[in-house]
């Protein structure tokens, strides 16, 4: 039997990344101290976990000065949106076949 957790998109399946790719697909493109703040981050894990997405081809990341000041904005690319989707049907699929009629199990 295939281990049936394999398909996950492992780029994704991490906590923060994840809620990088849901937050930017729901909130548009983000500078990234709203997006920072959005997920409760540290500079130093959100720059790590966007260096993955970037690498990934799932986020573009741009950056310009406003003035003086820098200013980095992120957006959610074409391919990232693709794979959120295709990751989160995925999923969908497992939630299906642990609870096929779609209500949680009571406690036991």
């Amino acid at each position: 039997m295939a281990n049936p957790v394999d398909p996950l998109d492992e780029t994704i399946h991490t906590k923060a990344r994840l809620g990088i790719l849901v937050v930017l697909a729901t909130e548009g493109p983000l500078d990234f101290p709203a997006l920072r703040a959005a997920l409760g981050l540290t500079d130093g894990n959100l720059s790590s976990h966007l260096r993955t997405l970037e690498e990934a081809g799932y986020v573009a990341i741009q950056k310009q000065f406003r003035g003086r000041k820098p200013s980095t904005r992120i957006r959610l690319t074409p391919t990232g949106r693709e794979a959120l989707e295709t990751y989160l049907e995925q999923l969908a699929r497992l939630i299906q076949q642990v609870l096929p009629d779609g209500r949680p199990r009571p406690p036991t």
